[in-house]
């Protein structure tokens, strides 16, 4: 029995649940399938599906086996890979996730710089406001916002940032300046949505730490509309401190607050680059780490990242 072959039958099946669906992406008869998962089985001495005419579901057994084996196909194909990069100049599809305002803005120009480097990694870039996981959605690099927890990634800090409450003239125009963190509550403020129905920020002076209560006059899942509310005069914004250096520099936001530090999170901030914990990192994962890290690491590269363009030969 060709026990690669059952495995990796068995991990398709488990994910479209259908035994033709299988067959279809192998190119090969729905009976020959089943014909090999049956001697699969028998060969384990377990039941790892449960078959009808109209569903497949895995058992306890298989749904434990599938979760085995999915982390054992990846390294197996991975260490393919990694023997062919060796051999070969970098090439293929780099999977890259990332946060929506790093996604937004900072990563595209440095994808452009980079494809003049190297034009035989073609990037897919997939944003969203959540964190993914990276082998269930075949994911090569994952940007973060924190610093993962998952015993099977790891990390490579871009840098640390902090959080800064910002407003335009024209709302602070209207609206008397905010001092003291309980004013806050007594303004409009713009919030990231978050679950629950209640929002707080939290503002940390020394080593004491004020929460306020705050009820938003907009929520967004998405922060560069939020940066957007603010520029238009809607309110105040917590917003990462390098989207807004420009801003600030060139006036069109004032940071209030400078003398605390604010969150409605976590303290801990920054931009983290997650990858699988394998032996060997791939070459074009770790080449497009180091050219991102190059333009982005370090404050004075971290204030002038957003929403910069890269020379053309990726400098």
């Amino acid at each position: 029995m060709d026990r690669l072959r059952a495995m990796e039958l068995f991990l398709s099946i488990s994910k479209t649940e259908s035994f033709s669906e299988t067959a279809r992406q192998f190119g090969v008869s729905a009976t020959s399938v089943s014909r090999m998962i049956t001697d699969f089985e028998s060969e384990l001495n377990v039941k790892l599906l449960l078959r009808s005419t109209r569903q497949v579901v895995l058992t306890e057994a298989g749904q434990e086996y599938a979760r085995e084996l999915e982390g054992i196909l990846w390294n197996i194909d991975q260490a393919h890979r990694n023997i062919t990069e060796i051999r070969a100049a970098p090439k293929g599809i780099l999977r890259v996730h990332s946060r929506m305002m790093f996604g937004l803005g900072v990563l595209p120009p440095l994808v452009a710089a980079f494809r003049q480097k190297y034009p035989d990694i073609h990037i897919e870039l997939v944003l969203s406001e959540a964190k993914t996981d990276l082998r269930r959605n075949n994911f090569d690099i994952d940007f973060r916002i924190s610093p993962p927890v998952e015993a099977s990634l790891k990390r490579r800090i871009l840098f640390k940032s902090e959080r800064y409450l910002v407003a335009s003239p024209a709302y602070l125009a209207k609206r008397a300046l905010p001092k003291q963190p309980a004013d806050i509550a007594e303004h409009d403020c713009l919030a990231y949505l978050l679950p629950g129905d209640q929002y707080h920020w939290r503002f940390k002076q020394a080593d004491a730490i004020e929460e306020v209560l705050i009820k938003p006059r907009h929520v967004t899942n998405n922060g560069v509309a939020l940066l957007e509310l603010a520029r238009l005069g809607e309110g105040i914004a917590l917003l990462d401190d390098y989207t807004v250096h420009h801003d600030i520099e060139r006036g069109t936001l004032i940071r209030l607050y400078p003398d605390y530090r604010v969150t409605n999170t976590t303290f801990e901030e920054g931009m983290y680059a997650t990858i699988l914990d394998t032996a060997m990192i791939p070459a074009k994962i770790r080449l497009f780490l180091d050219f991102v890290a190059s333009h982005v690491s370090g404050d004075e590269l971290r204030f002038t990242a957003y929403g910069k363009s890269i020379a053309a030969d990726g400098d």
